[in-house]
């Protein structure tokens, strides 16, 4: 019989492609590469890998020289470029940068922030640039950044640390901290109000959760089909309904806040207080935009949407890159010594004496600390994933085509971790490689370190940011010895914002013998001459379906 005669042979030749096929798969799984599926594309490998999303996107960036075209399911018009080369980097923010904004698809997705300086193009951000930058830049502007950080130390964070250290076994979550802190903080230089999120009692604060909670939602909308979140939108389902409460409950704060300053600005003040609500960014914002001939639609709204952007920024930046420094130098004792050091030695700390206020000029002798700083940003920077859009069909220096209207993924995560970026080492923590053999802090492109972004929407607040965790990690670890509870899980959460899922536990003790730890340290360093840093990635085995 015919059939039986080839049977051997449809068989061989079934088993042959079968075999190809698990071959084939295995090679897959084990790269990490992504399957670009009939109908779905690749979006299979990317909810397989939604919960480590930064990670598993480094992985595909590292085998593809940096740049990957993400192909999304048909007919969604979801395709992804995805970018962690520097020199695409840099063309795409400086180079060309008119040919590639934020665009309308970012502006929907991201609704809450509005009009802000952060969801818009063109003349609207140039206007917020040019009047921010005038307001970060006012006499007397940094020194009020100053006192209000050296206040919220003295009033809030060290008592809130000494009752969590007089409680023995009592452990705390540090993110939580640092996140109540900033929101405390971005707020008294917005407005001169004080949410008060930050005290012993740690008081459930809506606000600030709605933050966190908005956060998550916007990195669900941002990998999902516009259609699909807009269906749970029209139907206040799961995070669709956490993000319209959220816009309700700022809309409803903002506006109050706006009202408030403006019946103020009516009144009759005495010099002095008016010297000081002058340097506050609300009262600045309403002052500049009513000068401005431009006709608004809604000028509140805009101020709020400003404001909004600003509480964004102020909040996330600096309680995430805290958050990521103390857990690396729980990792990392030694360059948790040095820092220690460094501190009694350049600020002339004598033994025993009490901590006080330095200012921007004394901490800037503190070299080994911004360096630590730089490292946690450059590991974990606050904003992993910058997203852009394309208006006109490209081609990038790497040779790429870009099409028009494609969604744009540039990747600071994975940037910090190519090794042809930042050598064979770049998964360790080392704050030497930013000292210059001057001493001083060495030069690093931006479009290389690119935890500030680059070109013209860079961070506008880099520099403020940098003096508040100066002044925010050198006074706790002048008072305290802070270690991460043991078995603690450290996993990134979903969210647009670099945070941990499950916050930081740590433990805190009075550092009553700094001089004499540091000491200690000195010796391991002598004695073993040579210490490997612990990798410092949040470790995940990612996979592809």
């Amino acid at each position: 019989m015919p059939f039986l005669q080839y049977s051997h042979i449809i068989v061989s030749l079934i088993t042959y492609l079968i075999s190809r096929f698990i071959y084939y798969r295995l090679r897959k799984w084990k790269s990490s590469m992504p399957t670009n599926w009939p109908l779905f594309g690749m979006t299979p490998a990317l909810l397989w890998n939604f919960n480590c999303f930064n990670d598993y996107i480094t992985s595909v960036l590292k085998q593809n020289g940096g740049t990957f075209i993400w192909k999304g399911p048909w007919f969604f018009n979801m395709d992804i470029l995805f970018i962690s080369d520097p020199a695409n980097y840099h063309y795409i923010s400086t180079t060309n940068f008119h040919n590639y904004p934020k665009g309308p698809e970012f502006r929907e997705t991201f609704d809450i922030l509005g009009d802000g300086i952060f969801s818009c193009d063109d003349e609207l951000w140039e206007l917020h640039r040019k009047t921010t930058m005038s307001l970060f830049n006012r006499p007397g502007f940094l020194n009020l950044v100053e006192q209000t950080t050296w206040n919220d130390m003295e009033e809030k964070l060290l008592p809130v640390l000494d009752f969590m250290s007089a409680a023995r076994g009592s452990k705390t979550n540090l993110q939580d901290i640092f996140q109540r802190l900033a929101f405390d903080t971005i707020f008294k230089l917005i407005s001169d109000y004080d949410p008060k999120t930050l005290s012993v009692e740690l008081p459930f604060n809506k606000f600030e959760v709605a933050f966190t909670k908005s956060e998550e939602a916007l990195f669900v909308r941002n990998i999902l089909p516009m259609c699909w979140w807009k269906l749970l939108k029209r139907f206040q389902l799961g995070d669709e309904k956490h993000l319209s409460d959220a816009l309700k409950l700022s809309d409803e704060v903002a506006y109050k806040f706006i009202n408030e300053t403006r019946e103020k600005q009516s009144e009759a003040y005495a010099i002095e207080k008016e010297q000081v609500d002058d340097l506050r960014l609300l009262t600045g914002f309403i002052r500049e935009y009513s000068d401005q001939t431009r006709s608004f639609d809604d000028r509140d709204k805009f101020i709020k949407d400003t404001l909004l952007s600003l509480v964004f920024a102020g909040r996330d930046t600096t309680s995430s890159t805290l958050t990521s420094l103390f857990y690396l130098l729980a990792k990392n004792p030694i360059a948790k010594g040095k820092i220690c050091e460094e501190i009694h030695t350049k600020l002339g700390i004598k033994e025993g004496e009490k901590w006080r206020k330095y200012g921007v000029k004394e901490l800037e002798k503190l070299v080994y600390l911004q360096g630590a700083l730089c490292e946690a940003l450059r590991l974990f920077p606050a904003v992993p994933v910058n997203t852009k859009a394309s208006v006109e069909v490209d081609t990038l220096p790497s040779g790429h085509q870009v099409r028009k209207n494609t969604k744009i993924f540039l990747c600071p995560y994975a940037m910090g971790r190519m090794e042809t970026i930042w050598g064979q080492d770049c998964l360790e923590f080392k704050p030497e490689r930013w000292i210059s053999e001057q001493g001083g802090i060495k030069h690093v492109p931006s479009h290389k370190f690119t935890a500030f972004h680059t070109g013209p929407r860079a961070c506008l607040g880099k520099k403020i940011s940098l003096i508040q965790m100066k002044i925010v990690a050198a006074t706790i670890l002048y008072n305290y010895n802070v270690e991460v509870v043991d078995g603690h899980p450290i996993t990134q959460s979903r969210s647009v914002m670099l945070q941990m899922k499950y916050g930081l536990m740590t433990s805190y003790k009075p550092n009553f013998v700094l001089v004499l730890e540091v000491c200690n340290l000195k010796a391991i360093i002598i004695q073993e001459n040579k210490v490997v840093n612990e990798t410092c990635s949040f470790s995940h085995q990612v996979t592809e379906q």
